[in-house]
């Protein structure tokens, strides 16, 4: 093997495994500002895509340890990232959509061969960011209504507080509030004392009536 060829397939080993899936595109009739499109579409999803002989793919997909790819034809391409898969299939389809091209023939997921169907239904799934964001929503909607509720019992105690001492701190507060509960204290006291001295007034009459029934 001459050792060009070696270095490519070596390039494109890393590629593959350094990817967690592996799209498969016949490419024929791809204009060349299109292919630069796809690239640079792919580019914004943390795809790329490739031109390979088909020698070489089965070659460095051996060496990488994916599963037999079958009989490859034509000029192909292919799609390899370091994040979703999900992303990169639905680039390929609205770009396939739009100019009828490229063609998919078969992808590679979890060192598992897949079919156009499954990568057309990969493609129709949310990408990890959309699905991440949600996610992310979920957790912080409860998170911040739990936070409004524990803090509501004390703005609500601030708020009686504020009320009260008219806007004052608690240090300048606090002797007014002694002095407050100091003026009360004789008035709670005062109907008691005079219950007791009204007593005997009351009972004082009942003696002669007594005296007068005899």
């Amino acid at each position: 093997m001459r050792p060009e060829k070696a270095t490519i397939i070596s390039d494109l080993t890393t590629k593959l495994n350094s990817s967690p899936y592996l799209l498969i595109t016949d490419y024929t009739g791809l204009k060349v500002d299109q292919f630069s499109e796809l690239r640079k579409r792919l580019a914004g999803v943390g795809a790329e895509c490739r031109v390979v002989k088909n020698t070489m793919l089965r070659l460095a997909a051996k060496e990488a340890g994916i599963p037999d790819l079958g009989e490859l034809h034509g000029q192909t391409a292919v799609v390899v990232g370091e994040r979703d898969v999900s992303a990169a299939a639905k680039v390929v389809k609205t770009f396939a959509a739009e100019f009828e091209k490229p063609v998919m023939r078969l992808g590679v997921l979890d060192n598992a061969v897949i079919t156009i169907e499954q990568i057309k239904e990969l493609a129709e799934l949310p990408t990890l960011d959309v699905l991440r964001a949600k996610l992310l929503g979920l957790f912080l909607a409860p998170a911040s209504k739990l936070v409004r509720t524990l803090n509501e019992p004390a703005a609500s105690l601030a708020r009686v507080l504020n009320a009260k001492t008219g806007g004052v701190t608690a240090e300048e507060s606090a002797p007014a509030v002694e002095e407050a509960a100091k003026e009360e204290a004789p008035a709670a006291t005062a109907p008691a004392e005079e219950t007791t001295a009204a007593a005997p007034t009351e009972a004082a009459p009942a003696a002669p009536a007594a005296e007068e029934t005899k």
